[in-house]
C-alpha cells in the first residue's frame, strides 16, 4: 500500500515539478497518509475502503503548494524543512469532523459556532448559516445549493469543488476565504467582504459584484462571464485568465494596475474611475 500511496502523491505532484522542498513535502505527507491508512484499517475497513477514505480526505494540492517555501540563497535545510513539515501538519488539520459526509438539508445552524468545521461531502441544501461563526471551515465537495451565509464569518474558510448555485453570501466576511472548481449560479454577494479572497477555476458568470470593495481578491481562471460589477470599488484585484472580456464595469472605481491589467485582458472599461 506504501508504493499505491506514493504513485499518489506522485501524480498529485506531477504539475509543480520538481521543487526544492518537494522530498521533503511528499515524505510528510507520506507519513500522514500512511498512519490514517493504518488507522483506518485498524477499524475494520478493508484495504480499498482504507485507501479510498485516505484519498478523499486528502485536500487541495494548490492550497499547501500556496504556502511551501522555496529555498534561498543562506536558507539552512533544517529551517526549510521544519517550514515544510509544520504547513503540511496545517494541510492535514481536520477540525471538527462531526459534520463530514453528514446529512445536513435544511438544517437551521444560524448563529452558532462552527470554527474550524469541516463540511466536506456533506449534503448542506437549504442549510441556514446565518450570522453563524464558521472561520476556517472547510467545505469540500459540498453541496451548498441555496445554502444561506447571510452575515456569517467564513474568514479564512476553504470551499473546494462545491455547488453554491443560488446560495446567498449577502453581507458575509469572506476574508482570505478560498474557492476553488466551484458554481455560484444565481447566488447573492450583496454586501460580502471580499479582502483577499480567492477564486480559482470557478464558475461566477452572472454572478452581481454591484456596489462592494473588493481589496486583493483574486478571480484567476475563473470566469467571470457577464458578471456584474457596477459601481465597485476594485483595489489590487487580479483577473487573471478570467475572461473578462463581457464582464460590466461600469461606474466602478479602481486603482491604476487593476485598470491596466484589464485593459490588457479587453475588458469594456467605459465609465471606469481610475485612482
Amino acid at each position: 500500500m506504501n508504493n499505491k500511496l506514493t504513485q499518489f502523491l506522485d501524480e498529485a505532484f506531477k504539475p509543480y515539478g520538481d521543487f526544492p522542498a518537494r522530498k521533503d513535502v511528499q515524505q510528510e505527507l507520506l507519513a500522514n497518509l500512511t498512519e490514517r491508512y493504518n488507522d483506518l484499517k485498524a477499524e475494520g475497513k478493508t484495504d480499498q475502503e482504507a485507501y479510498d477514505q485516505v484519498v478523499e480526505s486528502f485536500g487541495d494540492v494548490s492550497e499547501l503548494m500556496e504556502n511551501i517555501p522555496h529555498e534561498k540563497a543562506g536558507e539552512s535545510k533544517q529551517g526549510s524543512s521544519a517550514t515544510v513539515i509544520e504547513n503540511v501538519k496545517n494541510f492535514f488539520k481536520n477540525g471538527d469532523t462531526r459534520f463530514r459526509a453528514t446529512d445536513l438539508h435544511g438544517s437551521d445552524l444560524a448563529g452558532t459556532s462552527l470554527v474550524d468545521g469541516n463540511f466536506s461531502m456533506s449534503d448542506l441544501r437549504g442549510t441556514n448559516f446565518d450570522k453563524a461563526n464558521a472561520q476556517g471551515a472547510r467545505y469540500r465537495a459540498a453541496d451548498l445549493t441555496a445554502t444561506s451565509f447571510v452575515g456569517a464569518n467564513l474568514t479564512d474558510a476553504r470551499f473546494e469543488s462545491s455547488d453554491l448555485s443560488k446560495s446567498n453570501l449577502s453581507e458575509a466576511n469572506l476574508t482570505n476565504a478560498k474557492f476553488g472548481r466551484c458554481a455560484f449560479a444565481d447566488a447573492k454577494f450583496t454586501g460580502v467582504i471580499l479582502d483577499g479572497t480567492a477564486f480559482s477555476m470557478c464558475d461566477l458568470s452572472k454572478v452581481s459584484f454591484d456596489g462592494i470593495t473588493l481589496r486583493g481578491t483574486i478571480f484567476d481562471k475563473s470566469s467571470v462571464s457577464e458578471a456584474t460589477f457596477k459601481g465597485a470599488v476594485l483595489e489590487n484585484v487580479s483577473f487573471h485568465h478570467s475572461e473578462a472580456k463581457k464582464t460590466d464595469f461600469s461606474g466602478a472605481t479602481m486603482d491604476k494596475i487593476t485598470y491596466a491589467l484589464l485593459k490588457a485582458a479587453k475588458a469594456n472599461l467605459e465609465n471606469v474611475t481610475i485612482k
